[in-house]
């Protein structure tokens, strides 16, 4: 039996009822890959600001499983969030120490935990799947747990980066999402080719998504620019993140 988790459970209730109130639509394939025990690393496409709360509420309306986050330690240095992300037990991840959150991750997962990690570290504006990080690789193979690939389309048009959404239009939106067969990492393989191929396979999935889709995005802000939209390209949308690091880190010089 699950042991109740009050702060953990009020997040899902709310979050539930923020997606009820804007009325989304949630279509799911491969919701069976996701175990009722046991741990795994759940490698999420980034798009939005929102993919965390979408794929928790998926795989709890499905089999109750909690997903622990690992997200930037500046998340939970802020008032008010700090308390309750540490009380729904997420990862805090220093970018410049990240050891400590590696090994926590490692604990968790061999305890049994889902670990949710954003293999492209960061938002990404132009809606394609860019080059990720080795981590979630590295951390399935020595926590011995399958990788879960997941895919989410639609959940960036309530909140993502560069682009302010009316109010108005987060109601209606669907919300797809793609979670495909489990990947087994052995201690032997190498961790930027099974990176590689976790890339292949999750961009599979989102253009399978986005094929199925049932909006036309044709001309529309939230299409990539390959399939008509006008989404920066991966090129211009790399530029910006650049601009933006070195504005920050000029800023924090000064």
């Amino acid at each position: 039996m699950k042991s109740r988790e009050p702060i953990y459970g009020t997040a899902v209730a709310t979050g539930r009822a923020l997606f009820g109130f804007w009325r989304l639509s949630r279509r799911s394939t491969g919701l069976e890959h996701i175990p009722d025990t046991g741990g795994a690393v759940i490698a999420m496409t980034h798009f939005g600001y929102l993919e965390f709360a979408l794929v928790e509420w998926a795989a709890w309306m499905h089999n109750r499983r909690r997903i622990r986050f690992m997200a930037q330690k500046a998340a939970f240095d802020k008032p008010g969030v700090g308390p309750l992300l540490r009380g729904m037990k997420h990862i805090s991840v220093d970018m410049k120490a990240g050891a400590a959150a590696y090994t926590a991750a490692v604990t968790a997962l061999r305890a049994g935990e889902l670990i949710g990690v954003f293999p492209e570290a960061g938002v990404n504006a132009a809606f394609t799947v860019r080059e990720l990080k080795t981590g979630a690789v590295r951390l399935a193979a020595e926590a011995g747990v399958p990788i879960i690939p997941v895919a989410v389309w639609g959940g960036h048009r309530l909140l993502t980066k560069n682009h302010r959404v009316r109010f108005t239009e987060r109601f209606g939106v669907p919300v797809t999402y793609a979670f495909g067969s489990p990947i087994r990492i052995g201690d032997a393989d190498d961790p930027v080719v099974e990176t590689a191929a976790l890339r292949t396979t999750m961009q599979r999935l989102v253009d399978g998504l986005q094929a199925d889709y049932p909006v036309d995005g044709a001309g529309a802000w939230w299409q990539p620019r390959h399939l008509g939209g006008t989404a920066p390209t991966p090129e211009q949308a790399a530029a910006a993140d650049e601009a933006r690091r070195l504005r920050r880190e000029s800023e924090n010089d000064g």
